[in-house]
């Protein structure tokens, strides 16, 4: 919208002065690596806090309670559990949303193009975790295996921007694929090995709430909204139940419909009849209020041109990436140095298990797997991504931010291990994005007109 088409009741100048303080935080918000810078400026804020003389604050407003509820019937938690336990549950709902989209159409959507991914995820996951049974096996820190098998997609993605053209979009895709799966992967491990006893009666209003929304689904009900009351039903029945809420967002991200009701066709032959319609009305005079039937008909097929799992994905993203992970990333990167207490063997292990699991498991279990399931005719390496390429993409896979923090904050009870480990997830995971920058400028040849050169990589593959 230019300044001659603003609302009749803005001032031009009042919004050229809007626009130009705006114009920055735009362009910021667009670029690539923006997400990652955020989140990693919100862990350094928050790492200096929780160390300086206003640490008490830090824990202070993190146990701040937060009530909700009517008459006598309340829910009271603090904002840490309404950060990881409620808030979070948005982010993996969007992995949900974005797991189920890859299988119905994406990378995972045929079994020789998931294979490459699959096997090097698989071996991003296992690999980590046995170094770090190798050293905590048999010691109070063993649950805590399930730290290093994560990937932070948020700044793998950002690590590999900051390459250029050096990288191309056949390895990008490799790599989302594999951090999709890694996600599937914690998700799994939430689920099963860091969930509380099993509630019966929690599974069934959980299955209570999937029924209503696939009731919802099977009578035509489209609107995203109408969904928030099942799945927050569903959140209680999953809480209730002794697994962690947050598998609620995802069970509700694979449950959204991935086919458009009208597609492009449909909208377009939807729009023309209405502006048809909106004309002759126009043209006649007639009342302003006898336009809303056409144009709420155009509204529904503009939301319905595309899948309800697209275009929820792309709504939603910007919140979980410059709102919801910078809020994570405030409350769980706080590590007071001081709460590490004595250093112990069992400090040892975390640190060595979490550590040299990012770094080395990672890109090792990656590049290895891999391997096999080339070398036994599973999988084929993609066109323009050489080994070098998968060893970059094994250890930018090593930077294992959200998700690792999030499952140590599960697997660990006593502070400090929880603080040796946290600490450990944020040194691990720059040493493993700064070692995939240097490989990267080692290895991985410029390219000086990569689009062309995707394109013809496009075609030759089909």
């Amino acid at each position: 919208m230019t300044l001659e088409q603003i609302p009749p009741e803005a001032s031009p100048r009042a919004r050229r002065i809007a626009l130009k303080l705006l114009r920055p935080v735009e362009k910021f918000l667009h670029v690539q690596t923006s997400s990652g810078i955020l989140l990693l400026l919100i862990a350094v804020v928050a790492l200096i806090w929780a160390n300086s003389p206003w640490a008490s604050s830090y824990e202070e407003l993190l146990h701040t309670p937060i009530s909700l509820g009517f008459g006598e019937h309340f829910f009271a938690r603090s904002l840490h559990f309404w950060i990881n336990d409620i808030l979070m549950v948005v982010f993996f709902f969007l992995v949900g949303l974005e797991v189920r989209r890859e299988i119905f159409q994406g990378e995972l959507s045929e079994p020789r193009r998931a294979a490459l991914p699959v096997a090097a995820a698989i071996g991003g996951m296992l690999t980590p975790a046995a170094i770090f049974l190798f050293f905590n096996y048999g010691t109070p820190a063993s649950g805590g295996w399930g730290m290093p098998m994560a990937t932070d997609i948020a700044f793998a993605l950002g690590v590999l921007a900051l390459l250029g053209d050096r990288v191309p979009s056949a390895l990008r895709v490799l790599l989302l694929a594999v951090a999709i799966i890694d996600d599937i992967g914690a998700i799994l491990v939430i689920a099963i090995f860091y969930s509380s006893g099993v509630e019966i009666s929690g599974f069934a209003i959980a299955g209570l709430a999937i029924a209503i929304i696939i009731i919802f689904q099977r009578i035509g009900v489209r609107n995203p909204y109408i969904y928030i009351a099942p799945g927050v039903l569903l959140w209680a029945g999953v809480l209730l139940a002794g697994i962690h809420p947050t598998i609620a967002g995802v069970i509700l991200g694979m449950l959204t419909p991935v086919r458009a009701w009208f597609g492009s066709d449909g909208f377009l032959a939807e729009t023309d009849e209405s502006l048809s319609k909106l004309r002759k009305k126009v043209a006649d005079g007639q009342d302003p209020h006898s336009l809303l039937p056409d144009l709420e008909r155009i509204n529904i097929a503009r939301r319905e041109a595309i899948p309800p799992v697209i275009r929820i994905e792309a709504a939603i993203q910007p919140w979980v990436a410059f709102i919801i992970m910078p809020v994570f990333a405030l409350a769980n990167a706080g590590v007071s140095l001081g709460g590490l207490g004595e250093w112990s063997s069992e400090s040892t292990g975390i640190a060595l298990g979490v550590g040299l699991g990012l770094i080395v498991g990672k890109p090792l279990g990656i590049l290895l797997f891999s391997w096999l399931a080339i070398r036994l005719g599973l999988a084929a390496l993609p066109k323009a991504v050489s080994w070098s390429g998968i060893l970059v993409v094994g250890c930018v896979a090593g930077i294992g931010f959200t998700m690792a923090l999030f499952i140590g904050a599960l697997a660990f009870s006593d502070p400090a291990m929880l603080a040796v480990a946290k600490l450990t997830v944020l040194c691990a995971s720059a040493v493993a994005g700064i070692l995939g920058l240097i490989l990267g400028y080692r290895f991985l040849p410029k390219v000086k007109n990569r689009i062309t050169a995707d394109q013809a990589e496009k075609s030759t593959e089909s």
